[in-house]
């Protein structure tokens, strides 16, 4: 079990259960998956970019991307019916934590000018954040990247409120603006 799973079970659920005030302990918010999202815009005129970021994306996340297609035809986008248009992987379980561990202790303070995200959810407990470039990642090798690419890493919570989301998000190590930072057990 991932450390960042133990101090969830250990000290997390205890704090949001007294902050809350929830009668049940499985009202309790959790973690349910964390998905990062790759769009490739070069797609369309780089057939190579799209393995370019699937490999890049397996690297960085653990696991083998799929890749997403255009639903419709755009014209004014060049964009075709089932071209493809990105790539996404999904991430549950003991990847999910050491993911987030990862994200929290070591890409987080490796961007530039970082001084925590925004505090502004989805209004249904689910967190996304966007990141302009995926060289932060220490996974990722600088001499082999052609291209700097950015990705969106959205946190799919239970919490039924924005608040509950991101007080799950701030005790679990996300770094946020304006906001106390909970040091790491």
């Amino acid at each position: 079990m991932s450390r960042l799973k133990k101090r969830y079970q250990a000290e997390i659920k205890s704090k949001l259960q007294e902050k809350f005030g929830y009668a049940n302990a499985m009202q309790i918010p959790c973690l349910l998956k964390i998905v990062i999202n790759m769009g490739i815009a070069e797609a369309s005129k780089d057939k190579n970019s799209i393995q370019d970021c699937v490999k890049e994306m397996t690297q960085l996340s653990g696991q083998k991307p799929i890749i997403t297609k255009a639903k419709k035809a755009i014209s004014n986008f060049k964009l075709r019916e089932k071209q493809p248009i990105g790539v996404k992987v999904t991430l549950r379980g003991p990847r999910m934590f050491d993911f987030l561990d990862r994200f929290n202790n070591i890409v987080c303070p490796r961007i530039r000018d970082f001084r925590g995200f925004a505090s502004k959810c989805d209004g249904s407990g689910n967190y996304t954040l966007g990141l302009t470039d995926q060289q932060i990642f220490p996974e990722i090798n600088l001499d082999e990247v052609k291209r700097t690419q950015g990705m969106h890493i959205t946190f799919v919570t239970t919490a039924k409120t924005d608040e509950e989301c991101v007080e799950l998000l701030r005790l679990l190590g996300v770094p946020f603006k304006n906001l106390p930072i909970s040091v790491a057990a």
